[in-house]
């Protein structure tokens, strides 16, 4: 089954990886740093031999959004980004595992200073 796994964050300035510019992650030791950009590149490694990592995106900063509403008389687009929070959507993962808790055991992985992970299972199946 696929799932989305979605970084939601809001670093300052904009930048990935988005846990060295939020203030929990600026206030980490660069050791600590390095540390989780190796486990990272681990998890990266494994998810990709094992064939569970379909694709992945950062994204850029919210501010280079557009966001385009239907209407009546047509759409409408507007500067984004849409959400009205601090938070935004920094980047995502697509995952294919053979059961729920796996993808829940590797979303947990992604879990970082300052962001919050989404887990959503995709209709794509």
């Amino acid at each position: 089954m696929k799932y989305v796994i979605l970084i939601h964050s809001n670093p300052d300035p904009w930048g990935h990886p988005t846990s060295r510019y939020t203030p929990e992650g600026k206030a980490l030791p660069t050791e600590e740093h390095v540390a989780a950009d190796k486990a990272f590149e681990d998890l990266l490694g494994e998810l990709s031999e094992s064939g569970e990592l379909v694709s992945a995106e950062a994204l850029a900063a919210p501010a280079t959004s557009s966001v385009y509403t239907w209407q009546p008389q047509g759409y409408l687009a507007t500067d984004g980004p849409y959400a009205e929070t601090k938070e935004q959507l920094a980047g995502f993962f697509v995952i294919d595992t053979a059961t729920r808790e796996r993808a829940e055991e590797i979303a947990a992985q992604f879990a970082q200073p300052g962001g919050t992970i989404e887990l959503r299972p995709s209709m794509a199946g």
